[in-house]
């Protein structure tokens, strides 16, 4: 099985598109992850680039594009309309936070169904990420969409579950596991009991953490080896200011987010 690895437009800071696509082909990443432009122009543009730097594409999407007040069927088109312009880019597959989590069961699974049905019509593979204030923000719901939805995939951000259940889930491995069936990506972001993402990965007081995410994510490499995937797709994801903390009174990150993930990258190089 061949890895691949991801780095998100999330929270890069260079002065242009060419120039955040630049640094990533350099810094040793295989692939981008962002949502697609809603202009013919900057699709075009990003199409451009990503053959000039033989990087792949993963498409990445909100079915509620973050509009408020927005229903069932907002999620549905919206999701369509984002899933058509990661299909012009040649997107590898789409990476979708998908649903509400004050939408019932019903609700959420009929957004599903629908995105995964107009996925596979216009041939693209969706998985459906592990997110706080989506379906997937609690073990027991996602374990609930499963079994609603057999043919459910995953994307692994675990760091959610963290912060939601203010653990490192170990009262729950047995359901994590049942989870990491049906997960093909991983988001390498490390949780904790109290937020989704630890101050620095670098830091010796981070050990647990760390070890724990890094259980959970050599399962799921393990399970996709079993299955003979060809290429496993993982994405160092620590964030910008917001969910990385900030110093008081100046709001600065207290660490260099791409230092972050580049430090991500070469441990998850090093180990897969």
């Amino acid at each position: 099985m061949k890895f691949k690895f991801v780095r998100g437009l999330w929270g890069m800071a260079e002065h242009s598109l060419e120039a955040n696509l630049k640094k990533i082909k350099e810094g040793g990443f295989d692939a981008i992850e962002v949502r697609a432009s809603f202009e013919a122009d900057e699709r075009a543009e990003m199409k451009e680039l990503l053959n000039k730097y033989e990087l792949e594409f993963i498409g990445q999407q909100h079915s509620d594009l973050f509009r408020a007040r927005a229903t069932v069927q907002d999620h549905i088109d919206y999701s369509k309309e984002q899933l058509d312009n990661h299909k012009e880019l040649n997107a590898i597959f789409v990476n979708s936070h998908t649903g509400k989590d004050y939408f019932t069961l019903a609700e959420n699974a009929k957004i599903i169904r629908e995105i995964n049905a107009y996925a596979d019509a216009i041939d693209l593979k969706v998985v459906h990420e592990v997110h706080r204030g989506r379906f997937s923000f609690s073990i027991n719901t996602t374990l609930e969409m499963m079994e609603e939805i057999p043919e459910l995939r995953l994307n692994a951000d675990f760091s959610h579950w963290c912060c939601v259940h203010e653990s490192l889930l170990q009262n729950q491995q047995e359901r994590v596991e049942k989870a990491m069936e049906r997960c093909d990506y991983i988001h390498a972001r490390v949780g904790h009991e109290q937020g989704p993402q630890i101050n620095d990965p670098r830091c010796p007081h981070n050990k647990n953490a760390m070890e724990a995410h890094f259980s959970w994510w050599d399962h799921i490499v393990d399970l996709n080896k079993k299955r003979r995937v060809d290429s496993f797709y993982i994405c160092p994801e620590f964030g910008p200011a917001g969910y990385m903390p900030t110093l008081p009174l100046s709001n600065e990150p207290i660490t260099n987010l791409w230092d972050v993930n580049h430090h991500m990258l070469g441990l998850l190089k090093e180990r897969y």
